[in-house]
């Protein structure tokens, strides 16, 4: 795609921000879906007190601005041929505003974050989540819709905004009187983004985000008013829902030079499903980041789960709308960076090797659980835990635990996938950092008995938010074209069955560190 500058042609580029849990990385792509220019910077993530993760609003807008600048230089291009910007965003992590001023009222509070732990756990055990889940199976009886049946099995968690949302309203003061006086915004980190590069033009998000918060109905496609209802949360605080290939306007011209048209915007997991071009039913992308998550296409009704999998919006582009089902295990990578800050091993690409020079773990098994168990245990109170200790153990078991942790969690989810939506698997794509380990991804193939497809470039969700982009403004013209843009994938091959021929203390330590009665124990729960 060319655009016309003075009756010569001028090439024309695409440029995707994804804001991560750990870094921000801006990408320029060119019409044959090829890096021409990158750019990074790292999250700052803040702990105020134990439990607590919080990023500076105004610091995370800054390092937007500067990667977007650095990728367009790095490409050797100008801000006048980029005719689209997508954005991708790590989910549940959210701030609140002056509409005014756009002044934020407080950090924002990370989706890692604990300090609305007890709320949730007095919620989930409280008389009126019994009584509203007695009610909501009974309409399900009566009605058969699968949307009573979702909320029949509801509990919250400390990754939902909601009662991170609740505290902060009960602990800061301005908030509530903004909230009071209409003048208060709400929004995760893209509608922040999209907020601040408009000038305060645009308070929106897309339905992948707000799906992604807990506070969403999937069946309904609208903010929850029960939900709502229940927990006095304001309404008129929420940003408008709108397509993920949407017009949101443009950046202000003070910022870059010139106007730049923000046409999608999308969360970052639904970005990688989009960037793998998983766009069939039962399609699966696993990503191994900071978090572990496994989501498949279910198509154009959202799947109802009784097991913890969450039903999210993947994607609504005019009349299609795509959901997943999502499972995740929350400190997979998380627990990697905390065994390197033990000094365990000085470089993250050292590990493979450490992790083979062993036969096994030598008993050694770890949960990795920094933020509690997400599904199918859902226990937000577990505590990260090593187990089989003995005095032969080495660094090199304990590292060799840590990488089988990781590998333990994504078969566990994948198993609950299969068992709960009985659809067939088509193709499984893995990305995120931690798929350039060589022996996680071995040992998760081995362990899930099905080929696993590891990208080239590993920038997934930056080239999903790219795609949607792309076909906002015609940049590329449908699915089809971008399933012949996807790029070549390094395939992992099961070595056995699943299970079979495992050493024997991998098979133990795997089987104990699934079994609920023991996490029990472990964590006094």
């Amino acid at each position: 795609m060319a655009t016309q500058r003075n009756g010569f042609k001028k090439e024309s580029f695409i440029l995707s921000v994804d804001v991560g849990t750990t870094t921000i990385r801006c990408n320029v792509f060119d019409k044959g879906a090829k890096i021409r220019g990158t750019c990074s910077s790292k999250v700052v993530l803040l702990y105020p007190e134990p439990g607590l993760v919080e990023l500076d609003p105004e610091e995370l807008f800054n390092g937007f601005i500067a990667v977007v600048k650095g990728a367009v230089q790095d490409a050797g291009v100008k801000m006048s041929q980029i005719v689209s910007l997508g954005i991708a965003t790590q989910r549940g992590t959210f701030t609140t505003w002056d509409r005014t001023t756009g002044r934020p009222f407080h950090n924002f509070i990370s989706y890692q974050d604990l300090r609305a732990i007890d709320s949730v756990t007095s919620w989930n055990g409280s008389y009126t989540m019994k009584a509203v889940q007695g009610a909501m199976t009974l309409l399900y009886l009566v009605s058969r819709q699968k949307r009573f049946l979702a909320a029949s099995v509801l509990v919250f968690s400390p990754q939902q905004v909601t009662f991170r949302l609740l505290w902060a309203l009960t602990h800061y003061t301005q908030l509530r009187q903004a909230v009071a006086e209409d003048t208060c915004c709400f929004g995760t980190i893209d509608t922040w983004l999209l907020f601040k590069l408009t000038k305060g033009e645009v308070h929106a998000t897309d339905y992948s985000n707000a799906s992604s918060t807990g506070m969403f109905d999937p069946y309904q496609m609208c903010w929850s008013g029960p939900l709502f209802s229940m927990l006095s949360l304001p309404f008129s605080i929420l940003p408008k829902v709108e397509d993920t290939i949407h017009s949101f306007g443009s950046t202000h011209s003070s910022i870059f030079g010139v106007s730049i048209p923000i046409m999608a915007l999308i969360a970052d997991q639904q970005a990688a499903m989009y960037g793998e071009c998983c766009f069939d039913v039962g399609n699966v992308n696993i990503t191994m980041g900071t978090g572990a998550f496994v989501d498949i296409n279910t198509g154009s009704k959202p799947h109802t789960s009784a097991a913890g999998l969450y039903p999210v919006v993947g994607w609504k582009i005019g009349e299609e709308v795509v959901y997943l089902a999502e499972g995740n295990a929350a400190d997979t990578g998380t627990a990697i960076k905390w065994a390197q800050g033990l000094e365990l091993f000085s470089d993250v690409q050292e590990t493979s090797a450490m992790a083979y020079s062993v036969a096994d773990s030598d008993g050694v098994c770890f949960v990795p659980s920094f933020s509690g168990l997400q599904a199918p245990l859902n226990d937000p109170t577990a505590c990260a835990s090593f187990m089989g200790l003995t005095p032969s153990t080495n660094k090199c078991h304990l590292v060799r635990a840590i990488l089988e942790s990781v590998a333990f969690s994504v078969r566990q989810l994948y198993q609950t996938m299969l068992r709960e939506t009985c659809i067939p698997v088509t193709k499984i794509r893995v990305d995120g950092g931690v798929c350039t380990n060589d022996f996680v991804m071995q040992l998760t193939t081995d362990l899930i008995g099905q080929k696993l497809a590891r990208p080239v470039h590993h920038e997934i969700s930056c080239r999903g938010a790219a795609f949607v982009a792309g076909l906002g403004v015609g940049f590329w013209k449908d699915k089809e074209e971008l399933k012949r843009l996807h790029t070549a994938d390094q395939m992992f091959v099961p070595r056995q069955r699943p299970w079979s021929g495992l050493p024997t203390s991998l098979s133990l330590s795997l089987s104990l560190a699934l079994q609920r009665p023991l996490c029990r124990l472990l964590f006094n729960d």
